[in-house]
């Protein structure tokens, strides 16, 4: 493979036209109605429990259209935890492959345990609770 087409700069922009065009999709594609074209939660479908990241498409069209209430209210851990987190590791990723240097985030040890301790507490939380996505 052409040493160009190897730059670390290449996957995170790859990830980024394709999250790009998703959200473009997304815009015009209102998870709230029903019989769209969007892909269900596979483990609500299976269990009819929401997982930790159900109402995750919902939160993201909400704020792909300015309400942060509804996003907040589609699924309030993702919002608050996620989208901060995915935009700082994105960020850095992309950062770091325009300097030419190879980013790998990892998790270990006593943030994989945060990480899954708070996914589980969410998970149970919004089924006891009865909070369910927007």
């Amino acid at each position: 493979m052409p040493r160009r087409l190897r730059h670390p700069v290449l996957p995170p922009l790859a990830t980024l036209g394709v999250g790009l065009l998703g959200a473009a999709y997304l815009y015009r594609t209102d998870p709230h109605l029903p019989g769209q074209w969007l892909p269900r939660c596979p483990f609500h479908w299976l269990t009819g429990l929401y997982c930790p990241a159900c109402g995750g498409t919902r939160m993201t069209y909400d704020l792909l259209h300015g309400d942060v209430p509804a996003a907040f209210a589609d699924n309030a851990v993702l919002l608050v935890l996620g989208v901060p987190a995915a935009a700082w590791w994105g960020g850095r990723w992309l950062y770091e492959g325009a300097r030419g240097r190879r980013y790998r985030p990892r998790l270990e040890g006593a943030g994989t345990v945060v990480v899954l301790t708070i996914a589980v507490l969410w998970a149970v939380l919004r089924n006891v609770a009865g909070w369910t996505p927007g």
